[in-house]
């Protein structure tokens, strides 16, 4: 559990945690794969989420994912592209959370082994992404503001 402190000064900086939706490339389950691929290529993007069509994150898709449907034992076919949709290949077993419910340590857990969470409201509806590097520059703001809490100032030779 974090300190009171840290905590306070966290929650200073949660509003800027999440990344909203409307900023997230993602594709739908149902598109081909060859747009997950492009999006994917295009975007310089490592993983991006998977929606249906009511904004639900059913998965997440990464470039490696669609590369091994496409490389053979001695070739490499780009078949799976056309013939394929994105929920042929995307991961299923995922963590999301509800950032309203979900206390800064689950979150920091969670981003340990995940680069970002997808966030969903209530209803399971995609609200954006909680990202690490988010998280990183929340730990920097503590780490130079920590004297508001604490008197830990420079102390001077005598």
């Amino acid at each position: 559990m974090f300190s009171n402190s840290i905590q306070r000064l966290i929650e200073k900086k949660s509003g800027s945690f999440i990344i909203p939706a409307s900023h997230i490339a993602f594709v739908e389950e149902i598109n081909p794969l060859y747009h997950a691929f492009l999006i994917l290529t295009k975007m310089k993007y490592a993983k991006i989420p998977v929606l249906d069509s009511k904004q639900h994150v059913t998965g997440l898709i990464s470039l490696a994912m669609i590369t091994d449907k496409m490389l053979k034992p001695d070739d490499i076919s780009i078949d799976p592209l056309s013939e394929l949709v994105v929920k042929d290949v995307m991961q299923t077993d995922f963590p999301t959370i509800n950032f309203a419910q979900t206390d800064f340590e689950t979150q920091l857990h969670l981003l340990v082994d995940n680069a970002f969470i997808p966030v969903v409201n209530d209803s399971g509806i995609f609200q954006g992404l909680l990202t690490r590097r988010e998280w990183i520059k929340a730990f920097n703001y503590v780490t130079h503001n920590i004297e508001e809490f604490y008197d830990i100032s420079p102390k001077k030779d005598k």
